[in-house]
């Protein structure tokens, strides 16, 4: 759901999205660093398997395939900045007129 801004609203900087470019960097990034914990869990348990450790490898089984359903939804999470940051109250005024009034404080 769009938000509607009302134009005495300030529009912060810090809200604004990344670039599209630099946002699939981050996922492929995030996406990479889950497949290889895969493949290391994966390494593992053959290891632990082979190596006799049979409570180990069947955890590490485990993490492999649950791992790819994570990396997905991980990797399509959209990444969006808090709107719900407020601005403090610096008891602006206008200073600009339209010409009909003088600014407080002049005679």
């Amino acid at each position: 759901m769009a938000r509607v801004r009302h134009r005495d609203e300030a529009v912060r900087i810090t809200t604004a999205a990344q670039s599209h470019e630099h946002d699939i960097s981050v996922r492929q990034r995030h996406y990479l660093i889950s497949m290889s914990i895969r493949v290391v869990c994966f390494v593992g348990a053959v290891f632990a398997g082979a190596n006799g450790i049979n409570w180990l490898w069947p955890l590490l089984i485990v993490g492999a395939i649950v791992l790819p359903y994570v990396a997905v939804v991980g990797a399509n999470a959209a990444h969006t900045r808090d709107e719900d940051l407020s601005l403090l109250d610096t008891g602006y005024r206008r200073e600009l007129t339209d010409g009909d009034d003088k600014p407080q404080g002049e005679l």
